[in-house]
């Protein structure tokens, strides 16, 4: 069947490449740059990778030059045209079409359904840069959403297309990582992250130790100031109980937030940023949201020097490294209930905790420390799907305000084998932060140090700290045992001080460290720092 509708699809490519102009899915297009048709509302991103079409406006402007559109993780050019996740069709193309601009979308490789780095698409995108602007004879600008700017700022300053190109404007991109790719790539998350697939090129690269090597080789670079950087950043983490709505949850600990990308991680040290504003990360590419705050910028390609602006103020944002938040995760037995504890302390203003499943058949039910019970009927409970970093997981959430301090219980079971990553995220005085030096080499010590604040943990008696080391590359749900003993109090006893394994491979690694303690009421608290760094080749 799928070779037939191959071979129809294929029939009407040819029929359409000869026609002068044509109308394709009620979007206007130039023949010869048209090299595939749009999809359908059923596989919107079943594209071909390496693939780009034009967008003729009624009117064209030719005092304004070309704009180029890239798309981000997971996306394809449906991305500014299509459906998006929460809020209707992108008017976007509609909306830049209408201002006289002439609009070209391209297709990389993350459009045939395979995730790829920031490598990978940025040498595909500079090929295509170069066709575009062979097609115009002048430099475009480049619009780019979330990866999307990661994979433009790869094509530009690694693979030379700088000369194509005058300015770019990001919209929500992880410059600087996300700890959501670092959940993807902890100990925790193996089980349903190799049953999703979850663990590709793409999320992988997001992870903040991995952005900060390509930071490190690319901020220094000769060509990182040859175009002009503009950058943008959300606050809204979208529908309650949305799929980014429990993404800026968990992302909460870390700063604001637009339910996928950090503001203090949006921003270039060397771009100008256009604004903060109440968008989420599915809006902040929507036309009616942000093409009247861009369209002046998008004018010209001159290129000028920059100074960065203090709006983002990434230091004053949040500690990168901090956390007060559990995570847990395994394989789902059919059948079996799963039961985990954990213990929410006094002065919390709010609990988020939040199960993430393969299967949608997971019952799943809460119970408070004084017998409460919420299940999928509460109206503190919201259940989505996740589009991005766990793609196509189910997600189940309760958020509880003024939650009763002591030890909470979560159930869930399913009908078939699954696995789960549940999450607990606690809106309270902040107990640990993390210290771990940036971009240590390989054979080398690694000084780690985590920081405990005078808290219900900080007061906690017999703490004990496991540290789980994932190493670069890794697929599959076996992890080594976790190190314990690696820390030790300092004389203050406001710290845990060690030093990690020598690591003998670059790349990297995912540490997933788990605090316990027991308090003054002999409960048990457990917290959860999960954090990613990258390991050099001490020769490089």
């Amino acid at each position: 069947m799928r070779g037939k509708v191959r071979a129809v699809v294929s029939v009407l490519f040819a029929f359409l490449l000869a026609l002068p102009v044509g109308m394709m899915d009620g979007l206007p297009v130039e023949a010869g740059e048209v090299v595939q048709p749009l999809g359908g509302k059923g596989d919107p991103c079943d594209r071909t990778p390496g693939t780009w079409f034009v967008e003729v406006p009624a009117n064209p402007d030719p005092s304004k030059p070309p704009l180029v559109f890239v798309q981000g993780l997971n996306g394809c050019s449906d991305s500014w045209f299509g459906e998006t996740q929460y809020y209707g069709a992108n008017d976007m193309a509609a909306i830049a079409r209408q201002n006289g601009y002439r609009t070209v979308f391209v297709d990389l490789h993350d459009s045939g359904g395979s995730a790829a780095n920031q490598w990978d698409n940025g040498r595909m995108l500079a090929d295509l840069l170069g066709q575009i602007y062979n097609r115009y004879g002048q430099r475009v600008n480049i619009v780019a959403h979330s990866k999307g700017g990661i994979d433009t700022q790869a094509a530009l300053i690694h693979h030379g297309a700088h000369p194509y190109v005058g300015r770019v404007i990001t919209l929500g991109s992880p410059h600087h990582g996300s700890h959501l790719a670092d959940l993807a790539y902890s100990s925790w998350a193996g089980w349903l992250a190799e049953l999703l697939g979850a663990r590709s090129p793409g999320t992988e690269s997001l992870q903040v130790g991995n952005m900060e090597q390509f930071r490190a080789v690319t901020d220094s670079h000769t060509n990182a100031t040859r175009n002009s950087y503009y950058t943008t950043a959300g606050t809204s983490w979208g529908p309650t109980f949305s799929a980014l709505w429990t993404g800026g949850a968990y992302l909460s600990t870390h700063g604001s937030n637009d339910g996928l990308v950090n503001v203090w991680s949006a921003s270039l040290p060397y771009g100008n940023h256009l604004f903060t504003a109440g968008l989420d990360h599915d809006n902040i590419r929507l036309g009616r949201e942000v093409f009247h705050r861009i369209e002046p910028t998008l004018r010209s390609t001159m290129t000028a020097s920059q100074t960065a602006t203090t709006e983002v103020a990434a230091s004053a944002e949040s500690n990168p490294n901090a956390g007060d938040q559990l995570v847990r995760g395994g394989p789902l037995a059919a059948g079996e209930e799963e039961v985990v504890t954990t213990t929410v302390t006094s002065g919390t203003e709010e609990a988020i905790f939040t199960l993430m499943t393969a299967s949608e058949n997971v019952q799943v039910e809460l119970t408070s420390p004084s017998g409460k019970r919420y299940n999928s009927q509460s109206d503190v409970y919201g259940r989505s799907s996740e589009t991005v970093i766990f793609q196509d997981a189910t997600v189940q959430a309760f958020r509880i305000d003024q939650p009763e301090a002591g030890t909470w219980t979560i159930r869930f079971s399913g009908e078939s084998e699954d696995a789960y990553l549940l999450t607990g995220t606690y809106l309270a005085p902040q107990s640990l932060s993390l210290e771990i030096e940036n971009q240590p080499e390989v054979n080398h010590d690694i000084p780690l140090r985590l920081k405990i604040a005078d808290t219900d943990l900080g007061k906690a008696k017999d703490l004990k700290v496991d540290v789980q080391v994932t190493p670069p590359g890794a697929k599959g749900t076996v992890q080594s045992a976790p190190h314990r003993g690696l820390l030790k109090a300092d004389a203050n006893g406001k710290a845990l001080s060690g030093k990690l394994p020598r690591m003998t491979k670059p790349g990297v690694y995912n540490l997933t460290i788990d605090v316990t303690g027991t308090d003054a009421q002999g409960q048990t608290i457990e917290r959860t720092i999960i954090r990613s760094v990258y390991v050099g080749d001490q020769d490089q």
